[in-house]
């Protein structure tokens, strides 16, 4: 583990802020998280917070894509975003549609 991805770090802290304030329907792509998060360049260490988030966490991971909308963890991250009223077509949300912030 990096220190960029200690969850501890001031960059964790900063890219948790930002993945709790997405609202419910809408999506964030992992670049745009980092550079909310004011870190740009840094979507896969967000990528890499995402995947280790412990077990139980209330953080709405699944809201976080791919740049071009695709969904990178499968199923479960589909069924949650469809709870949502999230509309999904070959696999990909889109950004245009659904993307936090406008």
């Amino acid at each position: 583990m990096t220190a960029v991805t200690d969850p501890e770090s001031g960059f964790a802290r900063a890219v948790y802020l930002i993945v709790a304030s997405i609202p419910a329907g809408r999506v964030c792509a992992y670049g745009r998280v980092a550079a909310l998060a004011g870190y740009p360049r840094h979507a896969r260490h967000v990528g890499k917070l995402m995947a280790r988030l412990p077990a139980g966490s209330s953080l709405p991971w699944y809201r976080v894509v791919r740049a071009d909308g695709r969904l990178p963890v499968g199923m479960r991250q589909q069924q949650l975003l469809v709870s949502e009223d999230v509309a999904i077509t070959g696999e990909r949300v889109s950004l245009r549609r659904y993307g936090w912030p406008d």
